[in-house]
């Protein structure tokens, strides 16, 4: 997949499936999708040029947005979050595969 159809099969609101993870890979599907009935997933949205807002359960079940920017690197073959949370994070997470109904990620944060 070349970097600008990577990118634009990238730029969509994606909910974690945690349901269908690995020990060692992420699944995230689009906001359409239909999940099982669960206690707060926490998504993320990729828009164009740089910016996503993660959606992430509160403190108080309560969802919170969390804006940041995301890029590519390492040849398009890790995706990188920056959020300006409270803990400022940073998160490196390896494409594993993408398409248009699903994202594998392998977290490389860690």
């Amino acid at each position: 997949m070349g970097k600008k159809s990577l990118k634009v099969a990238l730029h969509r609101h994606w909910v974690h499936s945690h349901e269908e993870d690995t020990g060692s890979a992420q699944v995230y599907r689009p906001v359409s999708f239909t999940f099982p009935p669960s206690r707060g997933r926490t998504s993320f949205e990729l828009h164009p040029d740089g910016p996503m807002v993660v959606h992430a359960p509160g403190p108080s079940d309560r969802g919170q947005d969390i804006p940041g920017t995301w890029t590519l690197t390492e040849g398009d073959a890790l995706l990188e979050f920056s959020t300006s949370s409270a803990a400022g994070q940073r998160r490196l997470m390896r494409i594993v595969s993408v398409g248009k109904d699903k994202l594998v990620l392998k977290d490389e944060s860690r």
